[in-house]
C-alpha cells in the first residue's frame, strides 16, 4: 500500500495560455454532438470563434431552407462556455490545478437567445465576450453571424463551476 500525500505531490505545471485555448477548443471539437453538426471551434488572435458550414442536416425549415434554431443555440451555447473555460486560464487565480477543476465542471445554468434575422447562409460563425467573471460563475454574450457579417442570432448566457 502505498503512502501517496496529494499535498507533497509534484504540482502540475501550466502550458502557455495559447495551448491550453488550442487543447479546449479541440476538446469541443470533437464532441460528438459538435462533430454530427461539423462545429469546429478554435482559438484565433486571442478570441474563441465556432464555426460551422450549412448543409441539408441542419436546415430547420426547407421551404426556406434555413438554419436550425437549435443548432444556432448550440453553437451560441458552446462558444459561451469555451470563451468561459478559456477565461479561468486565463485570470490565472488559484492553482493550475485549481483553474482545471473549474473548467472540467462549467455548465450552463441559463441560456437565452435571441434570433434577429432567418439563418440564411453557407457559414456561420460565433464568438463570446465575457460580461462577468465570478468565485463560481460567469456570464457571457455571444454572437453568431453567416459569411456576409449579417447579425442572425445573439445570446447570454450564464456559466458556473
Amino acid at each position: 500500500m502505498s503512502d501517496f500525500n496529494a499535498e507533497s505531490a509534484p504540482a502540475l505545471i501550466k502550458p502557455p495560455l495559447s495551448a491550453l485555448g488550442d487543447q479546449i477548443a479541440q476538446v469541443m471539437s470533437d464532441m460528438p454532438f459538435a462533430q454530427l453538426c461539423q462545429m469546429r471551434f478554435a482559438l484565433e488572435d486571442g478570441q474563441m470563434v465556432g464555426r460551422i458550414d450549412n448543409h441539408a442536416g441542419l436546415i430547420g425549415n426547407l421551404h426556406f431552407k434555413i438554419l436550425h434554431g437549435g443548432v444556432a443555440a448550440t453553437l451560441l451555447d458552446t462558444i459561451g462556455g469555451l470563451a468561459s473555460m478559456f477565461e479561468i486560464y486565463r485570470r490565472d487565480i488559484g492553482t493550475f490545478d485549481e483553474q482545471r477543476q473549474r473548467v472540467q465542471r462549467i455548465a450552463t445554468t441559463d441560456l437565452r437567445i435571441d434570433y434577429l434575422a432567418p439563418g440564411r447562409g453557407t457559414a456561420f460563425v460565433a464568438t463570446a465576450e465575457i460580461i462577468r467573471m465570478g468565485r463560481k460563475g460567469c456570464t457571457t454574450r455571444m454572437l453568431m453571424v453567416n459569411q456576409d457579417g449579417t447579425l442572425i442570432a445573439h445570446g447570454m448566457a450564464s456559466y458556473t463551476y
